[in-house]
């Protein structure tokens, strides 16, 4: 029975990796029950084929607790030369009515959200990503953004 259900798990994994063909990176990194505002999350990029083009995503797993309709992020790209391009983003994360956007069956979402495309890269590089939302009509961040469970960033060759 063991050896059954160990090969039908063994198939169930094989079948969904290779259905991602265009994925060369994909980590996720948890931020706990809430996402602190001076919590920044890292990843170090490897090194890809610099002949080729790509395209990159911030991932996210949200959860009923998000209680807002947007989400701002700060996402810094750090080149080998130590120079660092930061972008400041705002993505949709729930329909008007509150409901959260993503996919997913249960209470967690996963919602993939583009970052940049076309991208060459020359050596290795790394992500920072840090949340920056606010409140209508107040200046200080929102200290613990709730909701978000873990980011993730993927990078996926251009066809």
């Amino acid at each position: 029975m063991w050896i059954k259900n160990s090969a039908l798990l063994l198939l169930v994994v094989i079948l969904f990796s290779s259905c991602d063909k265009k994925r060369v990176f994909d980590e996720y990194k948890s931020v706990g029950s809430a996402w602190h505002k001076d919590s920044i999350v890292t990843f170090n990029l490897p090194e890809l084929d610099s002949t080729k083009r790509y395209n990159l995503f911030v991932n996210l797993r949200a959860n009923n607790n998000y209680q807002y309709n947007n989400l701002f992020l700060i996402v810094a790209l750090e080149l080998p030369n130590g120079f660092t391009k930061v972008d400041t983003l705002e993505y949709q994360m729930a329909d008007p009515d509150g409901t959260l956007l993503g996919d997913g069956f249960s209470d967690i979402k996963e919602s993939k959200l583009f970052y940049k495309e076309n991208v060459r890269f020359r050596s290795k590089y790394k992500v920072y990503i840090k949340q920056a939302v606010r409140e209508n009509g107040k200046v200080p961040g929102v200290t613990a953004l709730d909701g978000i469970t873990e980011v993730g960033f993927r990078i996926e060759k251009k066809e």
